[in-house]
């Protein structure tokens, strides 16, 4: 009797076992089926980044679908020299730049709309970025390319009549930037957000995770695949450098949505 118990107790003891392995089994099979999966280029969503844009007196937005559409005044939220001197944002320039020149313009209402796609991925045929307006801002103010005048000149002297916070007004009183508006990342920082190009992917400033970005860092259109503090699993993004073609290369990654200006 005593070893038919003893028989009994180690039938029982492995009978156990089976079921404990088998549940441990069970549960990192399921751990495995629950890891995140990792972001491909046709999931990205600009959703998130929106409410970068509230609050912007310049500036509103509305989703419509898959797509999101600003509407800007382009007026800017800061001082410049290219405002009328009546205005309380009118300041003399005091820049860096000792070869300072002000161009004749001044800084007028505008009315540009750009529809964005909220899913923005690469083109398979890229396309050139126009002249004009290429991308808006998180204050309003849009982002032009680096090209200035009918001939698609590199930026040279031009860079001279940038005011304070580097950026000009054309003759038709259209305020923009080219490069780094050292207005936005004096305020949110060198790694920030600082608005979107028309084909739905961000820009950013001309650090990131600490180090200064060069052009050796990016690709043809200026921008790369990385994680971003707005975008953890990563995104396809911009950064403006401060060497030509400062803000974007050989036109947009992506598809552009329209620019009615």
């Amino acid at each position: 009797m005593k070893n038919f118990q003893i028989i009994k107790f180690s039938s029982l003891f492995f009978l156990a076992t089976i079921i404990i392995l088998s549940c441990s089994s069970s549960s990192n099979e399921e751990d495995i089926i629950d890891e995140p999966e990792i972001v491909t280029e046709t999931d990205y969503d600009i959703t998130s980044i929106l409410s970068k844009f509230d609050n912007i007196d310049a500036l509103s937005y509305s989703v419509n679908g898959s797509t999101v559409t600003f509407t800007t005044t382009d007026l800017p939220n800061h001082t410049s020299p290219y405002w009328d001197t009546s205005n309380p944002l009118y300041e003399a320039y005091n820049g860096t730049n000792t070869s300072w020149n002000q161009n004749p313009n001044t800084i007028a209402e505008q009315n540009v709309t750009f529809t964005i796609s909220l899913n923005p991925k690469e083109a398979t045929t890229k396309s050139a970025t126009s002249l004009g307006p290429i991308g808006i801002s998180r204050n309003g103010v849009v982002f032009f390319n680096q090209y200035a005048g009918p001939n698609e000149q590199e930026l040279t002297s031009e860079i001279n009549s940038f005011d304070q916070y580097l950026g000009h007004p054309t003759g038709t009183s259209q305020y923009h930037y080219h490069i780094e508006p050292t207005y936005l990342t004096g305020e949110f920082g060198q790694d920030a957000f600082l608005g979107l190009l028309a084909d739905g992917f961000p820009v950013y400033g001309p650090q990131e995770n600490g180090t200064t970005i060069t052009n050796a860092d990016l690709d043809d259109y200026h921008g790369h695949t990385s994680v971003t503090s707005d975008f953890p699993e990563g995104i396809y993004h911009y950064h403006i450098t401060t060497e030509a073609p400062y803000l974007n290369g050989n036109g947009f990654f992506g598809t552009a949505g329209s620019i009615t200006n």
